[in-house]
């Protein structure tokens, strides 16, 4: 219930800020006459008051129907997304799982190194992932591995090859935020009790490492897992820019400047579902994690 509140609030203040903003879908350069554009008003019911407009959406979004794009002539906003949400999930997704396995290794491997030269290199490559924004990784990693070495290729999305450089873009800087946080958690639970208990029970460094002080560690790098999931779902628009990967980040920045109501909001929808899905994960997490947390 909780979840469907907030997507109801998102799609209101969405649907609400949109006709609130100065222009409209069909303001141009080159105005049109009076009377086509009070009969484009009228095809897509903007001519009606606003809360007619309101209720005749939300109904429409309760049976499934986006409505049709504004710009897009003859396209659902449905067919749109469901075009293009695959590709943007699939970028985000890898880049997820890439955060993941490069950051909670390199936390844990910092921390059983702490104060060594070791755990310092790690931690400047993790500061330097944390400072480096995404649209300044790209190129470099462009010019690099495309343009000098001509091993991956520089844009597009057809084939295995070229989700490397996007992925690895996206996930560089949750990466970097992970290993930091892994790293203090870890070293915040090394000195605990059971840890010490477990050492003087004479199990291996690596036992006591990986099975007791990791999972105990891990509850604040969930915590951090949906605001990342919806980070890297926002860098996802400036990444499908610079690759030219045909997702829903170029249909959003396209129906923005095009003030695409329908469009706007369905995309809207669906990054904020997928942010709520994150949430409600990371709070399953919780529980699979440490089991005094309960599911209410």
């Amino acid at each position: 219930m909780q979840a469907a509140f907030v997507l109801w609030v998102i799609v209101s203040a969405t649907f609400l800020l949109l006709r609130f903003l100065p222009g409209g879908p069909f303001d141009s350069e080159k105005a049109l006459p009076p009377e086509v554009k009070a009969n484009i008003e009228a095809k897509y019911n903007l001519n009606a008051p606003l809360p007619e407009q309101y209720i005749a959406y939300i109904g429409k979004l309760l049976r499934g129907d986006f409505g049709e794009s504004y710009k897009f002539i003859g396209r659902d906003v449905t067919d749109i997304i469901s075009e293009s949400l695959p590709v943007s999930f699939q970028l985000g997704l890898y880049a997820i799982l890439i955060s993941f396995m490069i950051g909670i290794p390199l936390g844990v491997f910092a921390a059983s190194k702490h104060n060594t030269i070791l755990d310092n290199g790690a931690m400047i490559v993790a500061m330097s992932g944390v400072a480096l924004p995404s649209f300044l990784v790209a190129p470099v990693l462009i010019l690099i591995f495309s343009y000098h070495l001509g091993w991956l290729p520089p844009a597009l999305w057809i084939g295995p090859v070229y989700y490397i450089l996007p992925v690895v873009t996206l996930g560089v800087r949750p990466a970097a935020i992970i290993a930091r946080l892994t790293r203090s958690s870890v070293l915040d639970t090394i000195h605990s009790d059971f840890v010490r208990t477990a050492k003087a029970k004479g199990l291996g460094w690596r036992t006591v490492l990986f099975k007791h002080v990791l999972k105990n560690s891990l509850i604040p790098v969930i915590t951090i897992a949906a605001p990342l999931v919806a980070q890297i779902l926002s860098g996802t628009f400036i990444i499908e820019l610079i690759f030219a990967i045909p997702g829903m980040g170029k249909h959003f920045i396209q129906s923005v400047t095009n003030r695409d109501y329908p469009l706007v909001l369905g995309v809207t929808i669906v990054y904020a579902t997928l942010l709520v899905l994150a949430n409600l994960l990371v709070d399953v997490l919780y529980a699979f994690l440490d089991p005094r947390i309960k599911l209410s």
